[in-house]
């Protein structure tokens, strides 16, 4: 790994109390396909996932199940390592917060925070809400209607909880972190929410309970076992653990600090307040980005266990294939937005980008290549400028893209390529290489080099987004496995290659007739 450049990217780790939906695909999607870019960039990736499988959420889920504890953890993480099949992710390790690794880490990191003078013993009285293992202000909650306090960005209910506990002393890291935000403008993204935790900071940080008593399913406080620490805490801890924390010896210590954390909305202030504070009051390098995705919703309506709405990706996935779930969601919404899973949107998107926009041309232009250049890559002629102004924004991706996704804006990087593909497929009802069949043979052959040259780089920067048929389309272009990363993005098809013969990508989606 010498010498290349390192990118470590990780999803949120997904808390054990249910089971994975649309929205878990998404972030970790949007992890995968960065994975996947920089590592076809050059650089050393380390892509990481996982469970959060301690707190009294997981306790109470697993006395209704009546399973142990670490039982019932299991059972569920397994659902979230199953999801990596079902939406072709490319994780380099999946961490779960009962690794005694994780204790160790968990237990080191407490340490330094104890020797920074950071921690101390006290007695906390205050809303406290099960269900986002979240303490709240009492400005922050509010009596409904049905007479129950909520809080949260959802609205959860809480109760008053009154239990010994330590405290990070947190108050004392407001003009820090606005400093440290002021210094580092990309570390919270999008600005939306940059905007929502700067806020949040200027209206006065509290001490936070970093343990409890009242259960006992978590990591033991050292020296005082009575205490288990707070699950934020013990959850944000995993991005340490995986690069070997407290070993700065540990070969994937060259990964820290992470380039970019993929999180949910409703826990950005964990990662962009806590997390950054832990780390400063431990002196350990700070992560350089986080990125808060967007709630999805399905035809206009909450995902929720109560109405039974949750999106199955595995199912999803076998009916319209994987690659075309995988385009959709990050060409639907701009990341960080909110979007909303329709089914007539992705059948949508389906046909006309995929089927009727890129497989067209894909198909038609390998066909004619195939019936009139004996099966081999086109000779290539004189270009005109017709030519050369097609070939030139196909170059011209590669820096664009690049671009677009180290801000995260996926749907920009994907109307990009398909911007070209537009102009791929106009300049071949204007060049009619059909036609030219009869007339000039010689043009005809450059006119189709041209397009599989084009065909070959927008489908080298597809592979990050929809890996399995960018590689059936570079298979029939006969792009050897090595032609396939970035560094060999301006080497050009070779004249005279033989090809394979061509077949259809994306089929177009028809809706099954129900009988009558």
């Amino acid at each position: 790994m010498s010498g290349r450049s390192t990118f470590y990217v990780t999803t949120p780790i997904y808390y054990v109390n249910d089971v994975p939906h649309i929205g878990h695909a998404y972030a970790t999607l949007a992890c995968d396909v960065m994975a996947r870019f920089k590592r076809l960039d050059g650089y050393d990736v380390h892509f990481l996932t996982g469970t959060d499988e301690h707190g009294e959420k997981v306790e109470k889920a697993a006395e209704a199940a009546v399973l142990s504890p670490q039982a019932y953890a299991d059972k569920v993480s397994q659902s979230f390592r199953d999801l990596i099949g079902a939406m072709n992710y490319s994780p380099d390790n999946f961490i779960r917060t009962t690794e005694k690794r994780h204790q160790v880490s968990c237990q080191a990191l407490w340490g330094k925070l104890v020797a920074a003078g950071d921690i101390y013993l006290g007695k906390y009285a205050g809303w406290y809400s099960v269900r986002d293992e979240a303490f709240y202000a009492d400005d922050e909650t509010e009596v409904g209607a049905d007479g129950k306090r909520r809080a949260g960005p959802v609205g959860n209910e809480v109760e008053w909880v009154e239990e010994p506990s330590y405290f990070f002393k947190l108050s004392a890291w407001g003009d820090r972190l606005l400093e440290f935000y002021e210094k580092n403008p990309r570390f919270i993204a999008p600005d939306s929410r940059r905007n929502e935790v700067i806020s949040f900071v200027k209206g006065g940080l509290q001490d936070l309970s970093v343990s409890r008593t009242s259960f006992s399913w978590g990591v033991p406080v050292p020296g005082d076992p009575k205490h288990v620490m707070y699950v934020w805490l013990d959850a944000l801890t995993n991005y340490i653990t995986e690069c070997g924390y407290p070993d700065t010896t540990n070969p994937l210590w060259r990964f820290w600090p992470a380039d970019l954390h993929v999180v949910g909305k409703d826990i950005i202030r964990f990662h962009c307040v806590y997390w950054p504070a832990f780390l400063m009051s431990a002196g350990v390098a700070t992560p350089k980005r986080v990125f808060a995705s967007g709630w999805w919703t399905t035809e206009g309506q909450k995902i929720s266990k109560s109405l039974g709405n949750a999106i199955d990706s595995a199912a999803v996935t076998a009916e319209f294939g994987i690659d075309p779930v995988r385009y959709f969601l990050l060409r639907e919404v701009p990341f960080g937005n909110d979007g909303d899973f329709q089914r007539r949107a992705l059948i949508g998107r389906l046909n006309a980008d995929l089927a009727n926009a890129y497989g067209n041309l894909c198909q038609r232009v390998l066909s004619i290549v195939a019936k009139n250049c004996g099966e081999r890559v086109p000779a290539k002629g004189t270009l005109v400028e017709a030519d050369v102004a097609l070939l030139d924004r196909a170059k011209g991706l590669l820096a664009i893209v690049r671009s677009e996704l180290d801000e995260q804006a996926f749907h920009r990087a994907l109307i990009s390529i398909w911007e070209v593909i537009a102009d791929a497929n106009r300049y071949v009802d204007a060049q009619a290489p059909w036609a030219l069949a009869k007339t000039d043979p010689v043009r005809r052959d450059t006119v189709l080099w041209v397009l599989a040259e084009t065909i070959r780089r927008v489908t080298l920067l597809v592979q990050p987004f929809m890996p399995d048929s960018a590689a059936k389309i570079l298979d029939q272009l006969a792009v050897p496995a090595e032609g396939r990363a970035f560094a060999s993005f301006d080497r050009e098809l070779t004249s005279g290659t033989v090809l394979p013969k061509p077949q259809g990508v994306f089929p177009r989606f028809v809706e099954a007739k129900v009988a009558s």
